[in-house]
């Protein structure tokens, strides 16, 4: 096991930049999610801790030794892909034993791994089956088993679920964090799915353009976002952002949609007038008589939920996450409040979170 240390990774592909100098410290043992759109950089900075990518600057350092310039084999890191890249003519144990097999170990101790990782992952009496021949779930355990084996200082995983049903998917997030607990290597897991990131991660690294906007625990990414791209990316349905602007000494917001309300929790800094952005989660919409109308256009019952969505006074589109009687398909319109507690505050031009002060 080892703690992982990036510092300044830049990456560009000719001209372009993709990664703007990314710190990072894994602590021993630490799962760290990376999460982000489609092209934001996280796969790319994690093929770089592997040594699959160069970085254009930066240092990477694994257990406190310097591996920036080191070829991917001599890391000591063992990586799981999306497609799982097993060698289709080789048997699980094959797979599985392939990279022991290489490295000189003798047969009784690449029996004796192989073995405690299948048995570790369910799939022993698979050992003798083609890749061909098994489910994805299956697929993927083999993967990691392949990985489990070299008892490396640091796990990679690449969006190792996106190729899996949703059911499946769930079982499996579910087992890789178990896994990942009991044996306590310092691991790094790239995906797009926010749920794969809250479930699965010790600390988030929320990416957005190359940058990370964001390094926090799961529920501090979630309560507190460092700003409205953070924000309107973890969770579903999204975060409601309504145009707003400072009033009353900072004391309240006039929202473009009418009204002027007053912050719980103390003024923000800035002049009267200053653009702000509010937000607020669907799930801490209540309904209300004498609150703001939403304008349906979509209702979603989910059961013992439903969510809503509409347009509000100022033209804004906004949903709500409700109990499930709340509001019904044929409604076409709903009085909402939006309790001052649950605000969270933007600076329209940067983006970045108001806090009180």
């Amino acid at each position: 096991m080892a703690t992982l240390e990036l510092s300044g990774i830049e990456k560009s592909f000719g001209q372009t930049p993709v990664l703007h100098g990314i710190d990072l410290r894994v602590a021993d043992g630490e799962m760290i999610v990376i999460v982000g759109a489609s092209g934001c950089g996280k796969s790319t900075l994690l093929r770089i801790v592997a040594g699959l990518e160069t970085a254009t600057a930066g240092t990477v350092r694994i257990g406190g030794r310097d591996v920036t310039a080191l070829e991917p084999a001599d890391r000591d890191v063992a990586m799981v892909f999306q497609n799982y890249a097993l060698y289709p003519h080789m048997s699980v144990f094959q797979n599985m034993a392939y990279g022991l097999k290489i490295r000189g170990l003798p047969t009784a101790e690449i029996r004796r791994r192989v073995g405690e990782a299948a048995e570790l992952l369910g799939i022993g009496a698979l050992l003798e089956r083609r890749p061909r021949q098994l489910s994805g779930g299956q697929r993927q355990r083999v993967a990691m088993g392949r990985a489990i084996v070299r008892e490396p200082k640091l796990f990679l995983f690449d969006e190792p679920l996106s190729n899996l049903d949703a059911k499946l998917r769930v079982q499996m997030r579910a087992e890789i964090r178990r896994l990942q607990k009991r044996l306590g290597v310092t691991s790094l897991f790239v995906t797009h799915d926010q749920v794969e990131a809250m479930t699965l991660g010790d600390r988030l690294v929320v990416m957005h353009q190359g940058h990370a906007a964001q390094v926090a625990t799961p529920m501090e990414v979630w309560a507190r976002p460092a700003d409205n791209y953070v924000a309107g990316f973890i969770g579903s349905p999204a975060m409601n952002f309504l145009e707003a602007a400072l009033a009353e000494g900072g004391a309240a917001a006039a929202l473009k949609a009418g009204p002027t309300i007053r912050f719980a929790d103390g003024p923000r800094p800035g002049a009267d007038g200053r653009r702000i952005i509010l937000g607020i989660r669907p799930e801490h919409v209540v309904p209300d008589p004498a609150g703001l109308v939403l304008d349906l256009d979509l209702v979603e019952p989910l059961g013992s939920e439903t969510v809503a969505h509409g347009t509000l006074p100022g033209g804004e589109a906004f949903a709500a996450k409700l109990p499930g009687a709340a509001v019904s398909p044929g409604d076409r319109a709903l009085a909402v409040a939006l309790p001052p507690a649950a605000w969270h505050v933007f600076d329209a031009a940067s983006g970045r979170r108001l806090d009180p002060g």
